[in-house]
């Protein structure tokens, strides 16, 4: 009898800078943990960065999680942005100002997307420090097409900015 096939790994990234923004992330590391078809599989620990936008708003907690993914990518996000939704967020808003959530779809093992709805992998992941420290962390063997290695590119990203969110 065949045994059933691997279900890819997903990588989600999670910020917040609102409303107790620690809480907000594990409340949405629940809400992530509850998507029919998802296991989380590690969580990174939190870090602390500034905003990437106006600058007149509260730093960042960021971190990013792995899961088992037994669901199409695009019902992925579609999951993610309803949690976005009922944790208040409303997406057009100001771009890069302050919110209570914001899950991003870094990278879905064997999957590329360049949809208006969907872009795998995520075409800041290689850029942002906020991003690679926490990928690092839990999946430093990740390679990922066409970016290069996890390893190597945290490694390479300045992180004078970056550091542990307060316990």
């Amino acid at each position: 009898m065949a045994q059933p096939a691997a279900k890819p790994f997903a990588y989600v990234g999670l910020g917040s800078n609102l409303d107790d923004p620690a809480a907000q992330i594990r409340a949405a590391l629940d809400a992530i943990g509850r998507i029919a078809g998802i296991r989380v599989l590690a969580v990174s620990s939190l870090y602390r960065s500034p905003p990437m936008g106006p600058p007149e708003q509260p730093e960042y907690c960021n971190a990013v999680c792995v899961v088992e993914c037994g669901i199409a990518p695009s019902m992925l996000m579609s999951q993610l942005l309803e949690i976005e939704r009922q944790a208040g967020r409303v997406r057009g808003g100001e771009h890069w100002g302050p919110r209570r959530i914001d899950l991003d779809l870094l990278h879905v093992e064997g999957v590329s997307s360049a949809t208006a709805g969907l872009r795998l992998p995520h075409p800041g992941i290689a850029q942002r420090n906020f991003v690679l420290a926490p990928l690092a962390e839990i999946a430093p063997q990740l390679r990922i097409p066409g970016v290069g290695a996890v390893a190597e590119l945290a490694a390479r990203i300045p992180r004078d900015d970056l550091s542990m969110w307060p316990i």
